[in-house]
């Protein structure tokens, strides 16, 4: 990566109070602006990323059907504060509605119904596949969830506020949880709009599933521009703020990027910190889109 540009990503990590890893990939050329890309990562809810991925390849191979219905009792769902994981009665959803749900608001719900459809070891079979052997899943939401509560200890929740409490995190270390590396997330990214996770109507699908996520705070508020499309999915953990995504241009170009960051405040709000990761997406996409017009 060039110097200007490692700087002023350094720079915006730093302004807002965090370390940062980062990787960003032309699609089409290969050309990659990185930063500590091949640094282990926690990935949180970013590896719901790999669990669709997985449902779609999975259909295109023809091993499930997509359109399946599952019930989903009212009981004993994986903790979150979003979509089935607060909603109080028995629902019915398709797989790839619940692949909806589970990235368009990091429904933990939605997301274990699906780990339990496939299983660990089907998703990390198919990122083996596909090349990525850094990028392993060892747990669901609700396992993630009860290895927290255990950390944390008699105080709960409130213990995620406290440095150390959270210096006890197991979720923090990426060789005790679900990990990857920022540039493999990326070649995941590719590999979906190259369409060689699926093609077809699959592969249509899986990128339009892709395409729905409600938060608009970290990555795609580096490129706040109408003719932009940015499909993303955030993760978070104590002190952990990410996303990996794929941003669109209207003349063809298209990036992927992958963006972790780690906050020095064990604060629950940290506004500076999700604006880091999209004024790193953008700093990067630039250099990139700089080297792809040329002198």
């Amino acid at each position: 990566m060039n110097t200007p540009a490692r700087g002023r990503i350094t720079a915006a990590f730093t302004d807002a109070g965090v370390s940062g890893t980062l990787c960003a990939t032309d699609i089409d050329t290969g050309d990659t602006v990185a930063l500590g890309a091949d640094t282990p990562v926690c990935t949180a809810s970013v590896h719901k990323l790999c669990l669709v991925a997985t449902l779609y390849r999975e259909a295109a191979a023809g091993r499930l059907d997509p359109t399946t219905p599952v019930d989903v009792p009212a009981a004993a769902r994986a903790p979150g504060p979003t979509g089935l994981a607060v909603m109080r009665d028995a629902a019915r959803l398709s797989l790839r509605d619940l692949a909806s749900l589970a990235v368009a608001v990091s429904d933990n719900a939605a997301a274990d119904v699906l780990w339990e459809h496939l299983g660990l070891d089907t998703v990390n079979a198919a990122m083996d596949a596909l090349g990525l052997t850094r990028t392993i899943a060892v747990h669901n939401q609700a396992g993630l969830y009860a290895t927290m509560r255990a950390d944390a200890g008699d105080s709960g929740p409130a213990a995620l506020v406290d440095p150390a409490a959270v210096a006890r995190l197991t979720v923090l270390d990426p060789a005790r949880t679900n990990r990857s590396t920022p540039r493999e997330i990326t070649a995941l990214l590719g590999a979906i709009w190259r369409d060689e996770v699926c093609g077809g109507v699959w592969g249509e699908e899986l990128r339009a599933v892709l395409g729905v996520q409600a938060w608009s705070h970290r990555l795609a508020s580096g490129f706040p521009f109408d003719d932009v499309r940015v499909s993303g999915k955030t993760g978070s953990l104590p002190t952990q703020r990410h996303e990996a995504g794929v941003v669109e241009y209207p003349d063809g170009g298209r990036y992927a990027v992958a963006v972790f960051t780690r906050a020095a405040s064990t604060a629950v709000t940290l506004p500076a910190a999700d604006a880091a990761v999209g004024r790193a997406a953008r700093l990067a996409v630039d250099a990139l889109r700089a080297r792809r017009a040329g002198p």
